[in-house]
């Protein structure tokens, strides 16, 4: 799993099972790592989608050369039979309104430097059925996750799914750790550790009010957010409250656009009526964060679960779509994205 906020590859080793329906699963993670990107993977990755035809398809296959051999690595390091790959890749362009969505990290280059079988490319199928392609982890919330009434990822993008009239609903809420993230670079820090130094600023009133006004927060659902969206929407509205990028402004930034992602938050949950909440993604670490959510939610049971889950919970999930993609089941949920059907998505690269 490689996620927006660029914090690195995450590898974990599961094993699976299933009764002979697919109605029950049984997910068990075995060992899990994460490979930090150089600081080339991460200018390369970050500025990708404004380089040239010849710079995408070369990056995309020495990704998933990348990926293939951090994954020769892992294994010298954790024993045990494989029998398939999953891959999500790098998201670079989603656009989904134009049936377009792309991950690098060619699922052949993985195969070809593991020797193994992949499953990768997992939501063009969806978006050329004309859904989201996203979010894809709601079917395991749906799967592995019942006993919590909702369940939010703070990862590039927060995104929460939960039941709804016997249906599995998900979307995209808000920016989160991309913005946080793109705010702490900008004093050179890599992210905002435990969120201190958003503690240390102040609210902008003006930039609150006019982040709560983006159009995307009163679209119907389904919805899902894209870095093309973060560019070209929320981007050029911290610019207008920067300024000089002064110590003191860009506290204030990062306080305000952790407030904002609060209230969004928060006001997702209060309208779906959850209870009891299970967060994940790296923003679950950002304990600022979570006490401005809490402070929003006193009646909501928040949980952060134990690190391991919350670190690789996606790629955890990601396995399981795999593992469903390789038996022919469905696993894509059309209540979700708002494709005209389920779908069970996902390319099969390498010898099987």
């Amino acid at each position: 799993m490689s996620g927006t906020s660029l914090d690195g590859l995450d590898i974990a080793y599961c094993h699976i099972k299933a009764d002979s329906d697919f109605s029950r699963f049984g997910v068990k993670l075995i060992a899990a790592e994460t490979v930090r990107y150089s600081s080339d993977w991460v200018r390369r990755l970050a500025h990708l989608d404004r380089g040239t035809a010849l710079e995408y398809a070369l990056a995309n296959v020495e990704l998933g050369q990348f990926f293939g051999q951090r994954v020769v690595d892992f294994r010298r390091r954790h024993e045990g039979d494989v029998d398939f790959i999953a891959s999500h890749g790098h998201t670079i362009f989603h656009q989904p309104e134009r049936r377009l969505t792309a991950q690098i990290g060619d699922g052949n280059a993985i195969a070809a430097a593991t020797g193994l079988p992949v499953v990768s490319d997992f939501r063009a199928l969806d978006v050329a059925l004309g859904g989201q392609g996203a979010p894809l982890v709601p079917m395991g919330d749906q799967i592995l996750f019942r006993k919590y009434d909702g369940c939010l990822n703070l990862g590039g993008f927060a995104n929460i799914s939960y039941e709804k009239d016997g249906r599995r609903v998900a979307f995209d809420i808000v920016p989160c750790n991309i913005a946080l993230n793109y705010l702490a670079r900008m004093q050179g820090a890599i992210y905002d550790r435990d969120g201190l130094m958003a503690q240390r600023g102040e609210v902008i009133d003006s930039l609150f009010d006019v982040l709560n006004a983006l159009p995307y927060y009163q679209r119907p659902l389904p919805k899902s957010l894209g870095k093309e969206w973060f560019v070209g929407e929320f981007m050029p509205l911290l610019s207008d409250y920067i300024g000089e990028r002064t110590f003191e402004q860009l506290y204030n930034a990062l306080r305000t656009v952790t407030e904002h992602i609060a209230f969004q938050v928060a006001a997702a949950v209060s309208d779906a009526d959850i209870h009891t909440l299970m967060v994940t993604g790296g923003g679950a670490k950002n304990r600022f964060l979570i006490q401005c959510l809490r402070d929003l939610l006193p009646d909501c049971e928040i949980e952060i679960p134990s690190t391991t889950m919350v670190d690789y919970k996606e790629a955890i999930v990601f396995a399981l779509l795999g593992f469903m993609r390789w038996h022919r089941q469905n696993n894509t949920l059309s209540s979700v994205t708002g494709a005209p059907v389920d779908s069970c998505g996902g390319v099969v690269s390498g010898l099987v």
